[in-house]
């Protein structure tokens, strides 16, 4: 396979504003090659957990909502429901979380849509060809009826992921809850009774009841947890660990087989933005120090080569001293392994390789 283009531009700037280099970097990147007049155009972004900072910026939305019209497309901003608590978990929620953080008409020029309903159970099953896992996805039906997909990523760590790049934001996000509890069911954690002191983190953080605290100790009801890692990051004590590594991995590899499902078959673009690199997603009610500086914007026809091409980009920056990989010495050439040792970040992008998502090899284009 040839070798994919990914287009980069940094984020140094004079008289140009940032946002008019994304612009030319979609455009350098062939954008004008969709055929927008009159489609439905879903852009499948993160609008932020209530109390992260780190998310995308509705600014950077706006950009492509207005160049999607300017093309005759008809966009709207999507994402689906969570399975954990917190202020996603239903489409109701869920607005009023988008609304909060800025993503509105007004800001934006599109509509905001939670592609599975009001309680995450309004969606299509997808076949995915060429799947090793999986056979069919549970996509948000909203995400299925556009015209042509877009993903707007921000690139971050992820506890139970590695890295948070396109095919995360694209598998996991565009899963209904069914979905997302199908991706995470290969493995589910287990506590480490000498740290753990019974705070309670991990009961107030599961929608499932899965944690329960007896005699000052935390067990996980194994039929209830669903496997989704939120116990993991807000455990203080790091008492919360996955069961076995290999649990991370298949994830990493029904994410990209749900990502697979989500643009087969119709035009696709892709956006990754590396800025306020954060070591875990934006699925958290907080945001951690960035791990590396600001890197860039990348744009291209290809998720899998964009997400390697991001992630080799980020994994060149020096460490940030603040940030909570400062002291790494184990895993020196790869933060996103220094940040979640557990984790095996580049099983997606290889997965998706190997199902014909996409290509690992690529050429990057400086903009």
């Amino acid at each position: 396979m040839e070798p994919a283009k990914v287009y980069f531009s940094d984020l140094r700037t004079d008289e140009v504003s940032t946002l008019e280099k994304l612009h030319r970097l979609m455009k350098a990147a062939g954008f004008e090659q969709i055929d927008f007049k009159d489609k439905y155009v879903a852009i499948k972004l993160h609008f932020g957990e209530p109390g992260n900072l780190a998310y995308l910026r509705p600014n950077w939305a706006r950009v492509v909502c207005d160049y999607v019209r300017e093309l005759g497309g008809k966009p709207f901003l999507t994402d689906c429901n969570t399975l954990y608590v917190g202020g996603r978990a239903n489409a109701l929620d869920h607005l009023d979380s988008a609304m909060r953080n800025g993503y509105t008409p007004m800001t934006t020029g599109a509509q905001c849509i939670i592609a599975d309903g009001l309680k995450g159970d309004d969606y299509d099953l997808v076949p995915i060809r060429g799947g090793k896992y999986l056979r069919a996805a549970k996509i948000g039906r909203a995400i299925m009826d556009a015209d042509i997909f877009i993903s707007l990523t921000h690139a971050k760590g992820h506890v139970s992921a590695g890295f948070g790049g396109a095919l995360k934001n694209i598998g996991m996000g565009c899963g209904s809850r069914a979905g997302k509890e199908e991706m995470h069911s290969s493995g589910k954690p287990v506590v480490d009774t000498d740290k753990c002191i019974g705070c309670g983190k991990c009961v107030e953080n599961c929608a499932h009841n899965g944690p329960h605290i007896e005699n000052g100790k935390c067990t996980i009801l194994k039929y209830k947890c669903t496997g989704c890692g939120r116990c993991i990051n807000v455990c203080p004590m790091h008492a919360i660990h996955a069961d076995y590594a290999i649990a991370n991995e298949l994830l990493n590899c029904k994410i990209a087989e749900y990502a697979k499902a989500v643009v087969d078959g119709r035009p696709s673009f892709h956006i990754a933005l590396a800025v306020d690199v954060s070591p875990c997603c934006d699925c958290h009610n907080f945001s951690d120090v960035p791990i590396v500086p600001n890197v860039g914007m990348f744009a291209s026809f290809d998720p899998v080569a964009l997400d390697t091409a991001c992630a080799d980009m980020i994994n060149a920056q020096p460490v940030n001293p603040n940030s909570v990989i400062a002291h790494e010495h184990d895993h020196p050439h790869d933060h996103f392994t220094a940040a979640h040792p557990d984790t095996d970040w580049r099983a997606a992008v290889e997965h998706g390789e190997a199902i014909g998502l996409g290509t690992t090899h690529y050429k990057l284009i400086e903009v």
